[in-house]
C-alpha cells in the first residue's frame, strides 16, 4: 500500500481472543484430521488379521485356535510354550508327548533345532524353513506350489494322511529324490509332496508344508480337519511350541547400562527431581501471564527508509521501479475512468489514445523497461511521472496529492551496479 510521507500507522497489538478467532478454522481442521485418523487406524487394525500366525490363542483367520479347541473337545491335553526351556519342561512331565512347531521367523539355531527335535515321540513341523530342512533331514527340499493334490498317493503310509483322502491344491510343497526313504503324501508333479514323513533317531517327524492346512480360515477345506487332527491329536498330551525372541542367545559387546556403575541412574533420577521442583519453585514467582495492548506507532517516513535499505541492499532495482509503477498504473486507471478490475493492456491502450503517445512507449515506461544501473532506474522514475503529468493534463482534471516519484531505493544508498 502507497502511503504519503508524514502519514502515521497505529498498530494495535491483537488480542489473545482475537487471535484464536482467526485460528478456529485451523485448530478445528487439525482436531478433525486427527480423529480421522485415529479412526483410520482403528479400523485397519480390527479388520486385518492380527496375532501370531499359527497360535493357538489366535482367533483371526491366520491363526490355528479352531484346531485347538477341537483337539481339547477330543481329550488331547494342549499346552502352549513360547520358549524351548518350556518346551522341554513341559516335554519332560508327559510320558507320551507330541509336538506342534512352526517357526516362520527362524529363531532357532541348529543345536536349538537339533534340541527341538528330541523332545517328543512325534513331532510335527509346519512350513520348515531352509535351516531347519538342512538340519533334520537334508534330502527334503522345497517344491514350489501345488497345482492339484488328489490322493494321498503311493509314497504315503501315514495313517492321518491316508484318512484325510486329499488337501487342497494351491499350497506350499516339499520335494524328495526319487530314491529317498521318506514318505510323502498329496502328491504334485513327480516328486513333490504337501505332506513328508521321516523317522528320526529320537522321533517320528512330520513335514507339512503349507501353513494353511492348520489355519481357521482353511481347516475346514478338503481333508484339512482330518488331517491336522490326525496328527496333533495322536497322544493325549500335545505341546504347541512357537518360538519367540527369548529363544535367541544375547550376543554383542555389553550395553552402555550394563557398563554403567549402579549409582548413576538414581542420581540422574535425584536430579530430575531437584530440576523439576526448581522449575516449579521459579515459575511460581513469576505469577500469571496478563495479555495487555500495547499501541505502535510507525511513521511512514521510517517504512519508506527502511524498505529503501532492503532495495539497496539486494540490488533490486526491478522491484522498487516495479512499486512505483503499480502505483502509477493504479492511479492512471482511475483517471482515465477505468475500474479497478481493468488489465493492464486496457490501460496502456486509454492512456495511448489520450496523451497521444504511441502503445509500445506508454508500455516501455509501465512494464518493459528494465533498469540495469541506478541511473536507469531514476530515468525510468522520471518517466512516470512525466507521463502522469501527460495524462492529468490531457484529462483537464485537477491533480491529486501523490508521493514523489522518486523511487525510495536512491534514498538510503547507492546500489551495487
Amino acid at each position: 500500500m502507497t502511503t504519503l510521507a508524514g502519514t502515521v500507522a497505529v498498530a494495535t497489538t491483537p488480542t489473545l481472543r482475537a487471535a484464536a478467532r482467526r485460528s478456529r478454522f485451523w485448530v478445528l481442521a487439525g482436531i478433525g484430521a486427527l480423529l480421522v485418523a485415529i479412526a483410520a487406524t482403528l479400523l485397519a487394525g480390527a479388520g486385518s488379521g492380527g496375532g501370531t500366525p499359527l497360535a493357538a490363542d489366535n482367533a483371526a483367520p491366520a491363526g490355528a485356535r479352531a484346531l485347538a479347541e477341537v483337539l481339547r473337545q477330543q481329550g488331547v491335553h494342549v499346552t502352549t510354550a513360547d520358549t524351548l526351556v518350556e518346551a522341554r519342561t513341559l516335554a519332560a512331565a508327559s510320558s507320551d508327548p507330541t509336538l506342534f512347531f512352526t517357526d516362520p521367523n527362524g529363531y532357532l539355531t541348529n543345536d536349538q533345532i537339533s534340541a527341538m527335535a528330541a523332545l517328543a515321540p512325534r513331532t510335527v513341523v509346519v512350513a520348515p524353513g531352509f535351516l531347519l530342512l538342512q538340519t533334520l533331514d537334508p534330502a527334503v527340499g522345497f517344491g514350489g506350489v501345488a497345482d492339484s493334490l488328489d490322493g494321498a498317493g503311493d509314497r504315503c503310509d501315514l495313517p492321518a494322511a491316508i484318512r484325510a483322502g486329499s488337501v487342497a491344491p494351491g499350497g506350499k510343497t516339499l520335494s524328495l529324490p526319487a530314491d529317498s526313504a521318506e514318505r510323502g503324501c498329496f502328491p504334485s508333479g513327480r516328486n513333490s509332496f504337501a505332506v513328508v514323513g521321516a523317522t528320526l533317531p529320537a522321533t517320528e517327524l512330520t513335514l507339512v508344508a503349507d501353513d494353511g492346512i492348520f489355519s481357521n480360515d482353511e481347516i475346514t477345506t478338503s481333508g484339512h480337519a482330518a488331517l491336522a487332527l490326525g496328527l496333533l491329536g495322536a497322544s493325549a498330551d500335545l505341546i504347541w511350541y512357537q518360538p519367540t525372541l527369548a529363544d535367541v542367545a544375547v550376543t554383542g559387546p555389553p550395553s552402555l547400562g550394563e557398563l554403567t556403575p549402579g549409582w548413576v541412574t538414581p542420581t540422574i533420577l535425584l536430579l530430575a527431581v531437584v530440576f523439576l521442583a526448581a522449575a516449579v519453585w521459579q515459575g511460581r514467582r513469576l505469577g500469571p501471564l496478563v495479555a495487555e495492548n500495547l499501541p505502535v506507532t510507525v511513521r511512514a517516513s521510517e517504512t519508506m527508509e527502511g524498505r529503501a535499505r532492503l532495495y539497496a541492499r539486494g540490488n533490486a532495482r526491478l522491484r522498487a521501479l516495479d512499486s512505483l509503477r503499480v502505483a502509477t498504473v493504479q492511479r492512471l486507471a482511475a483517471r482515465v475512468g477505468l475500474s479497478r478490475l481493468a488489465s493492464l493492456d486496457d490501460v496502456v491502450l486509454a492512456v495511448s489514445a489520450l496523451t497521444g503517445r504511441a502503445p509500445a512507449e506508454v508500455r516501455f515506461v509501465l512494464v518493459d523497461g528494465v533498469p540495469a544501473t541506478d541511473r536507469d532506474l531514476v530515468a525510468q522514475s522520471d518517466r512516470l511521472q512525466d507521463l502522469e503529468r501527460a495524462v492529468i493534463a490531457a484529462s483537464g482534471l485537477p491533480a491529486a496529492p501523490q508521493a514523489s516519484a522518486t523511487p525510495p531505493a536512491t534514498t538510503p544508498g547507492r546500489m551495487d551496479p
